[in-house]
């Protein structure tokens, strides 16, 4: 995972400033499991007692679910010769809400995983092997200006509040 430059340091783990340096750390780790997820992070994710048993809670119903909440940051094949950074900003966008609606401190990072399974919103679950980095606010901005320049009425978050 040297393959990016990254800038500052929150928690033990370093904050991308820069969309493009997610790219280059997706492009450069391609043969990895590299995953987003919203959260408080790995600190709060991750505690002692977790780590046999990593999970996240269904909003709906309150079950708890084997495996962390996230995304791949893989690129799928059918996706050919498009936009990485168009691709990674869209896996950032897609869960921006999530800042809000979970309250403070709830921010995107990078795991290195493996996926054990599915969640009721068709989300993959993964076990995370190592934190890898925050996702910066400078990064989110590039995202969603990224996304925004595509610019698709019938398109947005994934965000069923409103």
């Amino acid at each position: 995972m040297d393959g990016v430059s990254t800038v500052g340091n929150q928690a033990g783990m370093w904050v991308v400033e820069d969309l493009d340096q997610l790219v280059n750390l997706v492009r450069n780790n391609a043969d990895e499991s590299l995953y987003v997820r919203w959260s408080r992070g790995p600190e709060a994710d991750l505690t002692d007692e977790q780590q046999a048993r990593q999970s996240s809670r269904d909003a709906l119903t309150g079950t708890e679910l084997p495996g962390l909440s996230a995304n791949p940051l893989a690129v799928e094949s059918w996706w050919g010769d498009r936009s990485l950074r168009l691709w990674i900003a869209r896996r950032l966008y897609d869960y921006c809400h999530l800042g809000d609606l979970r309250g403070p401190g709830v921010r995107p990072w990078v795991l290195l995983g493996e996926q054990i399974g599915r969640g009721p919103d068709n989300e993959p679950l993964v076990i995370c092997h190592r934190p890898v980095a925050w996702v910066g606010e400078a990064a989110l901005r590039q995202a969603d200006r990224a996304v925004e320049g595509q610019a698709s009425r019938e398109w947005g978050p994934l965000h069923r509040a409103d």
